[in-house]
């Protein structure tokens, strides 16, 4: 559920930063030798940009389905595609099975969507700036 806060831009200034953060030591890392590990990255580099968004908006996504929810309700306010609102959604759903189910991504996800996932937080992080 998505419910109201007041302002946090401190709270989203952190969060974007340790996405940064992130980012850089990921860029140092060989990606396609461990696709598992970068996928879990990059969703998680993800999730803080949006979060970092939600915050300084004065909204939080919590309980069931917030990562979900907070996807959604940042795809429709910044007017995502469809598209990038699914492909979002579906790096969530392998960030869940990695972690509850012990899925293994194929370093060829990672070769064909790097561009593509790039693209998504640097979008994302021009619109924290």
């Amino acid at each position: 559920m998505i419910i109201k806060i007041r302002e946090n831009k401190e709270k989203s200034k952190s969060l974007m930063n340790m996405a940064e953060i992130t980012l850089e030591r990921l860029n140092k890392t060989n990606m396609e030798e461990y696709p598992t590990n970068t996928l879990l990255d990059y969703y998680g580099i993800i999730h803080q940009l949006l979060e970092a968004i939600a915050f300084k908006w004065g909204v939080k996504a919590r309980g069931e389905g917030a990562h979900q929810e907070l996807i959604d309700y940042v795809s429709k306010k910044y007017k995502l595609t469809e598209q990038t609102r699914r492909f979002l959604q579906q790096l969530r759903d392998l960030r869940n099975r990695i972690s509850y189910e012990g899925f293994m991504v194929k370093k060829d996800f990672i070769k064909s969507n790097k561009e593509k996932i790039e693209e998504i937080i640097e979008n994302l992080l021009s619109k924290l700036n």
